[in-house]
C-alpha cells in the first residue's frame, strides 16, 4: 500500500474494526454497519477503476488492504473482499445497464453483494453446479439451493451460476443478477460456526425465481472461467488475510511472554518459547513471498492460477500452527475471547481459511495436475 492508503487503512481498522470485532463474534452477527462504513471510506471499491468510482488497485496493493483488516478480524475482512470483488466484477464485466443500476449502491455499501457458486454437498467441486436455469419466453427461471455464501446474511444483490444445459458440463453454466427481494428466493439461516460470524456465511434456496434477461451477466462457457478468476484473486486475498491474522498473533504473543513471569526472569526469556515464535516470523515471511508472488504475476496479466493454489495453501496451513503457537506461549490466557485480544478469533480464522475459495485439498490437485502436465511435456 502507499502511505496514504496505509493511513486511511489504518484509521478504518482503529475507528471501525478493532474495539467491534469481539463484539460481533459474542453475538453471531454480521455488521452491517462495518459495510456501510468501509463504503463511506471508499474501500468497497478497490478494483474497480478509478473512471467507475472505484480505487483502481491492482491485487497486490488489495491484498495490502486486507491483510491490515484480517489483522483485527478475519470474517469482516473476507467478507468486504467478496463484497468489493463483486463490486469490481459488475464494473468490469456488468452490461451498461447493470452499472447504471447498482454500482453506485454497491460503491457507497447501500447495497452488499454476494457470490453463489457453492452448492450443499458437492463442497469445492465448483463445476457440480446443480441449481437449474431455464427458458421461460424472454425470462429465464432459476431453481435450486446455495451454500456457504459470503455476506448471505444481509446481501441485497446475487451473482447466481446455474446450469442452462447439464450435458454440457462447465460450459453450460451461467451466471445472473438476482436481486434477494425477487419473488421465490429464500435466505436461510446464517450458520452458526466455530468462529467467523462477521462474514455473514448463509444458504439461499431458489423457488422458481424468474429474471430477465437483462439478469444475465455471464453467459454459458464464459461464466466459468469468469468464476475460476475471481477465485484466483480471491486464494491471493485469503493468504494475505492469513498473513495478517499472523503478524497480529506474533505482535499480541510477543507482548505476553514479556510480561509474564516465571522461574525467576520472564517467559520470554526462556529458548523454547523464543524459537517457538521465531517459526512464526519465519512462516510469516514465506507467506507474505509467496502471496506477492501470486499477485505480482496476476497485476502482470500472467497465469496465476499455480502461483494462487500455492500461496493460499501455504499461508492457511502455516497461519493455523503459528496462531496456535501463539496461543500456546500465552498461556491459558491465549484462549480467551474477552481478554482484549484477538488470538483465539484469528485461530479460528484460520481453519476457516483452510475452505475458504478451495480447500487446501483442492489447491494440491491444481499444483499436482499443472506439476504432472508439466512432466508430461503438456
Amino acid at each position: 500500500m502507499n502511505p496514504s492508503l496505509d493511513d486511511h487503512v489504518a484509521a478504518f481498522c482503529l475507528d471501525i474494526v478493532r474495539d467491534a470485532a469481539a463484539g460481533w463474534e459474542h453475538e453471531r452477527r454480521y455488521p452491517v454497519e462495518a459495510m456501510a462504513a468501509a463504503g463511506e471510506s471508499g474501500l468497497t471499491g478497490l478494483m474497480v477503476p478509478i473512471e467507475q468510482g472505484g480505487r483502481g488497485l491492482g491485487l497486490l496493493p488489495t491484498c495490502g488492504v486486507v491483510e491490515a483488516i484480517a489483522a483485527e478480524d478475519m470474517g469482516f475482512a473476507f467478507a468486504l473482499k467478496v463484497h468489493a470483488n463483486f463490486t469490481g466484477s459488475i464494473a468490469t464485466a456488468g452490461t451498461d445497464a447493470q452499472r447504471e443500476q447498482y454500482l453506485d449502491d454497491l460503491l457507497s455499501g447501500r447495497l452488499i453483494g454476494a457470490f453463489l457458486l457453492t452448492e450443499p454437498g458437492v463442497g469445492s467441486d465448483a463445476t457440480a453446479v446443480a441449481t437449474s436455469v431455464r427458458r421461460d419466453g424472454s425470462d429465464w427461471i432459476i431453481d435450486g439451493e446455495k451454500a456457504w455464501i459470503t455476506n448471505g446474511e444481509a446481501a441485497g444483490l446475487l451473482k447466481v451460476f446455474a446450469q442452462t444445459d447439464p450435458s454440457r458440463g462447465w460450459r453450460g453454466i451461467a451466471a445472473f443478477l438476482v436481486e434477494t427481494d425477487t419473488e421465490g428466493v429464500e435466505r436461510l439461516p446464517g450458520y452458526h460456526m466455530l468462529g467467523g460470524h462477521s462474514s455473514g456465511a448463509a444458504g439461499i434456496r431458489f423457488n422458481g425465481v424468474r429474471v430477465p434477461e437483462s439478469a444475465l451477466i455471464h453467459p454459458p462457457e464464459e461464466a466459468f472461467k469468469g468464476a475460476m478468476k475471481g477465485i484466483n484473486i480471491a486464494r491471493a486475498g485469503v493468504a494475505a488475510m492469513s498473513c495478517g491474522m499472523m503478524r497480529s498473533s506474533l505482535e499480541h504473543a510477543a507482548a505476553s511472554v514479556l510480561k509474564r513471569e516465571a522461574f525467576g526472569g520472564t517467559i520470554g526469556d526462556l529458548q523454547g518459547v523464543q524459537w517457538m515464535l521465531a517459526d512464526a516470523a519465519t512462516d510469516l515471511e514465506a507467506s507474505r513471498l509467496l502471496m506477492r508472488e501470486a499477485a505480482e504475476l496476476f497485476d502482470r496479466g500472467d497465469d496465476a492460477m499455480i502461483a494462487c493454489a500455492h500461496a493460499k495453501k501455504f499461508a492457511t496451513r502455516a497461519a493455523t500452527k503459528a496462531i496456535s503457537d501463539c496461543m500456546q506461549v500465552m498461556g491459558a490466557r491465549g484462549f480467551r475471547i474477552d481478554d482484549g485480544h484477538p488470538v483465539a478469533r484469528h485461530l479460528a480464522g484460520a481453519r476457516m481459511a483452510q475452505w475458504l475459495d478451495g480447500a487446501t485439498e483442492i489447491q494440491n490437485v491444481v499444483i499436482a495436475r499443472d506439476l504432472l502436465k508439466r512432466a508430461g511435456g503438456g
